[in-house]
């Protein structure tokens, strides 16, 4: 547990098995409401680690075994809590930034404001924060509001009955952060970036999609925004995609980044 600017988070650090030096250091940043640092740790963490990696990941605010305060889950509030943590942990130099869903928006907007310390970016089923993106997820997030965590039993239930005990499990957890605190409203109500904040992030950019998502529809966009940015759409993916394709997900994110770190 790290204090990070006043909140307790809960991080994972870990690196080569064999005592080498790591030659980079890649930070991860998991999604919202039902995901926590447990997606990576479970799938592209370890093949991260042996590869010569130093690899942090940690539980955003009101996830996972990080505090859970009642207000303050914009997304400038994410960006300054992954500030902080890099700043406790001492990591000071370059670095490689990996996002998935919403925690690649939390990466993004980092990279946009220091943007001399990203080596590379990988967007995984994600985007910058944009008008756009910001009227989505309020969407998204009512819906959280109105269907699971004000009406939890039969939804619940009927989770259970279509879905599994564990996205069940899940659900609950989204259903109290969405109940007991501001998330709902304070994410769609964050600051956006401009197109000129958007275009400043100029290391090389990955992004990863589903073939079967709505996201991979954003690809020429991101290509036209972006100075140096590449895609990998996976057909017969949706947003899971990176539990449900690990392997191939963390192949690609090494590629970028030992191209970036002059490692073979």
């Amino acid at each position: 547990m790290v204090d990070a600017g006043g909140i307790r988070l809960h991080v994972q650090r870990t690196g080569p098995a064999d005592g080498r030096v790591p030659h980079a250091t890649v930070v991860l940043v998991h999604g919202l409401l039902t995901d926590s640092l447990a997606s990576y740790y479970f799938t592209v963490a370890p093949a991260f680690a042996a590869a010569g990696l130093d690899v942090v990941m940690y539980d955003l605010r009101g996830h996972g075994r990080s505090a859970r305060p009642p207000r303050g889950y914009t997304l400038d509030h994410n960006i300054d809590d992954l500030e902080a943590l890099l700043d406790r942990l001492a990591v000071t130099g370059p670095l490689h930034l990996v996002g998935n869903s919403y925690g690649g928006t939390i990466a993004f907007g980092y990279a946009a404001r220091h943007p001399e310390r990203a080596l590379s970016l990988t967007l995984i089923e994600s985007e910058p924060a944009t008008p756009a993106w910001a009227a989505k997820l309020g969407r998204i997030l009512d819906r959280v509001v109105t269907e699971l965590a004000h009406n939890e039993p039969d939804a619940i239930a009927w989770i259970t009955a279509n879905r599994s005990q564990n996205t069940a499990r899940l659900a609950k957890g989204a259903a109290r952060l969405a109940r007991e605190t501001t998330l709902g409203r304070d994410i769609p109500a964050s600051r956006v970036l401009t197109e000129t904040e958007i275009r400043s992030v100029r290391c090389p950019i990955l992004g990863v999609y589903g073939g079967d998502s709505d996201l991979a529809d954003l690809v020429p966009l991101k290509r036209e925004l972006l100075a140096d940015f590449r895609s990998v759409v996976l057909p017969g993916h949706e947003h899971s995609v990176l539990v449900e394709a690990p392997a191939t997900v963390g192949g690609h994110i090494l590629d970028l980044i030992h191209a970036g770190s002059g490692v073979r």
